[in-house]
């Protein structure tokens, strides 16, 4: 592993990142566009996964910005054994891939961003801010490509039993990425009760895994900058 790869001792308070790229002149450019930001700052590149996981393991940074077609070890392979070892580690794929496979492979391994290289750099910025926050980031853009194919034109499954409003609720906070014990915290219940509610808008609904959570949340409309959930707890439904 190269040593230059691993930056210089950063301002506490700032949010610590990782870029994982193969094309040298994208993950500096990528690196440089984040130290811009008064409040986040780049610790280590790596131009493979298994580089990637190295400096992971190493650095522990905040977010992990992963790009998913490098040599050695692929950004989803990548991406997936480093939630395993570090899984307080916030991954966002910048990836040129606009594929809905690929979206919802990296959503399943717990990614909590998609972002597509060709998008404005803004975008990736918003991204790591959202992740930062407990949030997913989807890029607009894909969301507008997949609109018809992902979302759909119907709002509700055929046949599929309404939620509750609590089990809405609990849903909607775990597409957003919240861990089971921040979601009791934001609605004042218990952990046990939070997933309770969990288990039973699965159930329910027939969903196998977080990739589909999200995929019914943005055929609900949950997933739009608008609906993005707000601090502290929110008010008791049933």
């Amino acid at each position: 592993m190269s040593e230059d790869r691993v930056q210089a001792p950063v301002v506490t308070g700032k949010v610590r990142i990782l870029v994982a790229d193969d094309h040298a002149v994208l993950r500096e450019g990528v690196a440089l566009l984040i130290d811009r930001e008064a409040d986040m700052c780049v610790v280590g590149q790596a131009s493979g996964g298994r580089e990637a996981l190295d400096l992971a393991r190493q650095l522990k940074p905040d977010v992990a910005v992963i790009d998913l077609s490098m040599p050695d070890m692929n950004g989803a392979q990548a991406s997936e054994r480093l939630l395993a070892e570090c899984p307080q580690v916030r991954v966002i794929a910048l990836t040129r891939h606009a594929d809905a496979e690929y979206l919802h492979r990296m959503l399943g391994i717990g990614a909590r961003g998609y972002v597509l290289k060709r998008s404005a750099a803004e975008d990736l910025v918003n991204a790591i801010r959202a992740v930062t926050k407990g949030n997913t980031f989807i890029d607009a853009a894909l969301r507008d490509r997949l609109h018809d194919d992902l979302l759909g034109r119907r709002r509700q499954p055929v046949g599929a039993p309404a939620l509750t409003g609590r089990e809405t609720d609990v849903l909607r906070l775990v597409a957003w990425g919240y861990s089971n014990m921040e979601i009791a915290r934001r609605l004042n219940i218990s952990v046990k009760t939070a997933e309770f509610y969990r288990a039973c808008a699965v159930e329910k609904l027939k969903l196998r895994g977080r990739s589909e959570i999200v995929r019914y949340a943005l055929q609900q409309g949950w997933m739009n900058d608008d609906n993005t959930p707000l601090p502290g707890a929110e008010g008791e439904r049933e």
